[in-house]
């Protein structure tokens, strides 16, 4: 190979990004970089001024007005950054999310156009293509934080929910197929009617595929939202998955108004216990139970989210 090769390649697929993410075939009134800035706040776990900035390579006067832009279209708000308050925190308003969620359903429905042209064969091999691209460029390194992005989840990703909370619970905790069988009806019961507005699911993606996933849904309680089928894949652990993931459901529980978040777990699965502590999730009832197979012990865990304490 060449240097003229990666050139060659590199100009053609260039204008095959530049096709599916230009404004004006996303139909909406921002540029690429914009709409690259609005992806990050949506996705990524850093969102500082300072992060954005270096995250995209912008520079500080461009991303300034960038932003400029984007508050005064209420899609964002700032705040001191609780890291460090002479930094700047942006986050997104729910305006700013829905315009985050159409961008993306409207790149994803591009890319599916450009997909469409290529028979379902081939899929594989270009899948594969990419993957090797991407592994044999990075020059070895082990996946990073940041290299994980949530998503909303596509055709395809209810039913690896539930194929892979079977496979993994069976393979480190025992469990049998009634596990499988509640995870399946959870899946199905969201599926078929849910309120977006209100209930959410996440997928975490790792080079193009997932490695975790999380659901938020309304809990028959009044204002109160219930947080459940968390799961980081074993070869993805370490960096920070379920932090996010929980994260997620807190700041999307929080923002569309619910006053308390809670689940439902067992005491085996003590690293999801820590993930739930770390984020304030206090213990309020636990109880032994025959379930999956196994004697556990099922505990209740809940998080006020007006911050009140009570």
């Amino acid at each position: 190979m060449t240097v003229q090769d990666i050139r060659a390649f590199n100009r053609f697929y260039t204008n095959v990004i530049g096709a599916l993410d230009y404004s004006r075939q996303l139909y909406a009134p921002y540029t690429l970089t914009e709409s690259r800035v609005l992806y990050e706040l949506a996705h990524s776990p850093r969102t500082d001024a300072a992060d954005l900035r270096t995250e995209l390579s912008l520079d500080a006067g461009y991303l300034s007005r960038i932003l400029n832009k984007f508050e005064q279209d209420g899609l964002i708000e700032r705040t001191a950054s609780a890291r460090d308050p002479r930094r700047r925190r942006v986050t997104l308003t729910s305006r700013g999310r829905e315009t985050a969620a159409l961008l993306a359903e409207r790149a994803d429905e591009s890319v599916g156009a450009l997909l469409a042209t290529v028979p379902s064969a081939d899929r594989p091999r270009l899948s594969e293509a990419m993957r090797t691209v991407r592994t044999l460029l990075s020059d070895g390194r082990p996946p990073r934080r940041e290299d994980v992005l949530l998503r909303e989840p596509r055709p395809g990703d209810l039913g690896w929910i539930v194929a892979r909370n079977a496979a993994l619970y069976a393979a480190e905790y025992g469990f049998n197929a009634d596990y499988e069988g509640l995870v399946a009806r959870i899946v199905a019961d969201f599926a078929e009617d849910h309120d977006p507005h209100l209930e959410r699911v996440w997928i975490a993606e790792l080079d193009g595929r997932p490695v975790g996933c999380v659901m938020c849904v309304r809990d028959e309680a009044p204002a109160t939202a219930r947080l459940r089928l968390l799961l980081v894949e074993p070869d993805a652990r370490g960096l920070g998955i379920g932090d996010r993931l929980v994260a997620a459901v807190v700041d999307f529980a929080r923002g569309v108004g619910y006053r308390d978040l809670v689940l439902w777990t067992n005491d085996v699965l003590a690293a999801a216990r820590r993930v739930y502590q770390r984020h304030g999730f206090v213990l309020a009832a636990e109880k032994p139970h025959r379930s999956f197979g196994r004697d556990l012990n099922g505990q209740d865990w809940r998080l006020d989210l007006t911050g009140t304490g009570e």
